[in-house]
Order: C-alpha cells, then sequence, then structure tokens
C-alpha cells in the first residue's frame, strides 16, 4: 500500500513539473493543477530531492529548466503517459474505453475529422473527443510531447520523424471564385493562370499555403497574394464578399460548397494531390486513445468518406 501510494505520488509530482514546464510561471502551473503555488514549489523540490538533480533554475520567477531539467521533463512526459495508458487500459477491460481521445488536425483535414470520430464514439460511447485545428509542426510537437493522442496532417510534404502512419485520402486543389466571374463555365484552370488573379490565401506558417507555393513556382510563376489569413473561414469571407479568388484543398467544398455565388475550378498543369493521413506516436505499446483511433481507421472509416467529398466530379 505504501510504495503504490508513493508510486501515485511520484507520478503527481511529475505532472505537476511537466504543467510547470508548459505554463513556464509557477501561479498559473499551480491554478492549472488546481493547487496553491507553495504546494508546486514544494513538489517539484520534492522530486529533485527524488532525483538528486536541480530541475528548475531558481529565481525570483520561473527562469527555465537546467540541462538536468530538460532531459528529465522528456522522461516525464513518457512516464506519465505510459501512467495514464495503464490505468486507462486496465479500466477498459472491466467496462470499456472511457476518458478523451485528444486529436490534432490540419484545418484542411476538418471536414474530414466529424466521420472518423463519429465512428470511434460508436465504438466507445463512454469516451469523448477533444479535437484542435493545428498546423502541422505544432501536431508533429504535440504527439512526441504526448499532448494529443494522434494527429491528421500531411505524410508526404514535410513527413513527421518518429512517428506512425496511415494514409486517409488524396488532397487535390481547386480554384475557388465568386460569381459573376470571367471564369464562370470553365472546368480547368492552370496554376500559372491563378496565380494571376487578386488572390487570399492562407497563412505561411501553414502547411497547406508551403504546398500551394511550390506548385504555383514550380509552375514558373511568383506568388504574390494581396490578404493572407491563417483561416479557411476567413478565405471564405475575402472570396464571397471582399472580390478576392483562392486556392484552396477540395475539402473546403465540404465545408463552405453549400455557400451560394462560389464557384470550383480543377487546377491543373500540374495536376497535383498530397496524402493526409493519421499519425501516432512510434512506442509500444500504444496509448489506449491512440490505439482506438487506429483501429477505427482500419475497420474502414475514413476511405469511403473522403472518397465522397465534394469536388471528385469536378
Amino acid at each position: 500500500m505504501q510504495e503504490s501510494f508513493l508510486a501515485a505520488m511520484f507520478v503527481r509530482h511529475l505532472t505537476y513539473f511537466v504543467t510547470l514546464a508548459r505554463e513556464k510561471h509557477f501561479a498559473r502551473a499551480a491554478n492549472a493543477c488546481r493547487i496553491t503555488q507553495p504546494t508546486l514549489s514544494a513538489a517539484i523540490r520534492k522530486l529533485e530531492d527524488d532525483l538528486k538533480v536541480p530541475l528548475v533554475v531558481r529565481g525570483q520567477r520561473f527562469i527555465g529548466l537546467t540541462e538536468e531539467g530538460q532531459k528529465a521533463l522528456a522522461w516525464a512526459r513518457q512516464i506519465i503517459q505510459d501512467y495514464e495508458g495503464l490505468r486507462l487500459d486496465l479500466a477498459g477491460m472491466r467496462k470499456g474505453l472511457s476518458g478523451t481521445l485528444r486529436l490534432g488536425a490540419v484545418p484542411a483535414a476538418m471536414p474530414f475529422v466529424s466521420g472518423l470520430t463519429a465512428r470511434f464514439l460508436m465504438a466507445h460511447p463512454a469516451a469523448a473527443v477533444d479535437v484542435r485545428a493545428m498546423s502541422s509542426r505544432a501536431i508533429e510537437c504535440a504527439v512526441h510531447a504526448f499532448e494529443i493522442d494522434a494527429g491528421i496532417t500531411y505524410l508526404d510534404n514535410e513527413p513527421l520523424e518518429h512517428v506512425r502512419s496511415l494514409p486517409l485520402y488524396q488532397e487535390r486543389y481547386v480554384f475557388v471564385t465568386c460569381e459573376p466571374s470571367k471564369h464562370m463555365g470553365r472546368r480547368t484552370i492552370s496554376w500559372r493562370e491563378a496565380a494571376q488573379e487578386r488572390l487570399c490565401l492562407l497563412s505561411e506558417d501553414m502547411q497547406n499555403r508551403r504546398i500551394i507555393d511550390r506548385v504555383i513556382e514550380s509552375a514558373g510563376a511568383a506568388v504574390k497574394p494581396a490578404i493572407v489569413t491563417n483561416s479557411f473561414l476567413g478565405v471564405c469571407s475575402y472570396v464571397r464578399k471582399g472580390g478576392f479568388a483562392s486556392i484552396v484543398p477540395h475539402s473546403f467544398l465540404c465545408a463552405f460548397g453549400a455557400t451560394p455565388g462560389l464557384s470550383a475550378i480543377e487546377l491543373v498543369a500540374p495536376a497535383h494531390s498530397q496524402t493526409i493521413g493519421l499519425v501516432l506516436t512510434s512506442r509500444e505499446p500504444l496509448p489506449p486513445m491512440a490505439e482506438a483511433i487506429r483501429l477505427s481507421l482500419l475497420k474502414g472509416v475514413p476511405a469511403d468518406e473522403a472518397a465522397r467529398m465534394p469536388g471528385e466530379g469536378l
């Protein structure tokens, strides 16, 4: 009993330490952990005593982690994830999987996520889902830091390292404009021609935009958008009301295809696509939530639904 209590306390102290590293502020970390600041400070000192190394650079405020603290942080995240995974796995054997699936998705894949998570929830009705729109780079960091259980992102462009991946669908690109337009009635438009229009594009921190830039440059044109935004809702608004055009993934049509006045034209010369897929930690065994979403995919969740995304018949 005593050993079990000490083990649980050690994991709790590791959780406080990871929270402090994330918040970079003692008061905010204590608030996030729902404890007092003195309790947090005492727990960190106890952890340092147990490990026999300083973890935090001491000062009037949080300055940072020591070199030992940075090394301990990676181990702490793994230990916490393994402990929570063990607890969920054993509980799931008795009464089914519960807890929250934490999923990060690039914005372009958001229309696809609902189908995947719906099947997951049908299989695990006691579970919940927390979906966050994230950049591909943020997804990579969050998977490695065990801050999310899985991500939906690009697989063959700027591929993530040290993850296992499962392909979901091919993302294609369309030129969208507001009617009336000089392009009305056309079925195709070249990337070079599209680049000459008054464009609103996603910002360069989004991988989708970096892909578009490279394709336009390979077509011998320059990328000079008049408007940049980090939101597809913003893109839609500018196209509809601002007199702009855009280049977007075909999944855009799933979210905004019913918007009156928008028309989409297939981009050619070149025809280009990117693989969107599910990424998970490469560790074994997989955490219970990650394994559950992987099995949902293998049981045939998304491929047929992705194939029916609007834009297939452009």
